[in-house]
């Protein structure tokens, strides 16, 4: 494997590491009386600060016009509708089955990518995505009881979440590889707290500061920090070197990280379907590498 790729995964991974914890971390600010909407925005207005900061210590890059309209549609695409239907639904839904519902992005990935970039579906793809998603769901289940139950509404918003997330990934490939992770995410933050600002103005006004608890204090700027800023400057390298379904992939990390988050925490133990579903995941990643790519295909080379 080049080391190209090898960045990519190290990426991905990263990002869903951050991602992992965000579910949990998230449901409880929400809890403490924090709305959907302002916490989305305090992600967008965070992430899109530090990006501007950042920037003034990286080269400085020109984007084009056209390509600053195509930022706006994948900031749509990729932050506003993906983060505000996620946290909305949230909201109205149980972690697990949130959890349960991410699984389908590979699914959907694969799926898009087939028709629109005409990526292929071959076998060890399908059964790689498939095996990913066992695993993955192996976990989830394991830890539903006692979650709560889950709302139709909250379910649906989930849903939306992944499927405006695949269309980002999907549609935005070439555009992410012609700019630096720092100059694509600092207008794509810009434009979705441009968009989100007007919609949740009220609930910046209405919120008492002095009298927030503790977990939104210092909860909402390490939501910023971590499965913000630092997971969606990894993305786009996990973006740049891997397929689109690849990438997907990792999605299925999410819940052993949240295993293992809970193990530490003194709240769960490792058992024997732990260590199964973590194999099956990293399974299903591996074959979805071994699968050919389009290009693979031209040049007519075996998969193995």
């Amino acid at each position: 494997m080049d080391k190209n790729k090898l960045k990519g995964h190290g990426a991905m991974l990263g990002a869903e590491f951050m991602w992992g914890v965000s579910a949990p971390l998230g449901k409880a600010i929400l809890a403490a009386g924090m709305s959907p909407l302002m916490l989305t925005n305090c992600r967008m207005i965070g992430a899109a600060a530090l990006f501007w900061i950042v920037s003034l210590f990286t080269r400085n890059e020109e984007v084009a016009h056209r390509d600053l309209l195509r930022m706006f549609f994948a900031a749509l695409c990729g932050v506003v509708v993906n983060q505000c239907c996620f946290v909305w639904g949230l909201s109205l839904t149980s972690p697990v089955n949130a959890s349960i519902i991410t699984t389908s992005l590979p699914i959907l990935t694969m799926v898009m990518a087939a028709i629109v970039i005409h990526e292929p579906v071959t076998k060890l793809k399908v059964g790689g995505v498939f095996l990913g998603a066992i695993g993955a769901l192996v976990l989830i289940l394991g830890s539903a009881s006692g979650s709560g139950g889950g709302h139709i509404a909250g379910d649906l918003l989930v849903i939306c979440a992944q499927l405006s997330f695949t269309c980002y990934l999907v549609f935005f490939k070439s555009l992410i590889g012609r700019y630096s992770p720092v100059t694509l995410m600092k207008w794509m933050f810009t434009y979705s707290a441009i968009c989100v600002i007007p919609f949740c103005y009220s609930d910046w006004l209405a919120m008492d500061w002095s009298s927030a608890p503790a977990i939104i204090i210092w909860g909402a700027p390490a939501f910023v920090v971590g499965p913000t800023f630092l997971s969606y400057l990894l993305l786009p390298i996990g973006q740049r070197h891997l397929r689109p379904t690849l990438t997907a992939m990792y999605n299925y990390v999410q819940p052993i990280v949240a295993t293992i988050v809970a193990i530490c925490a003194g709240i769960g133990r490792f058992t024997a379907a732990n260590a199964l579903a973590i194999t099956l995941v990293f399974t299903g990643v591996y074959l979805v590498t071994r699968s050919k790519s389009r290009a693979d295909l031209l040049h007519n080379v075996p998969e193995n």
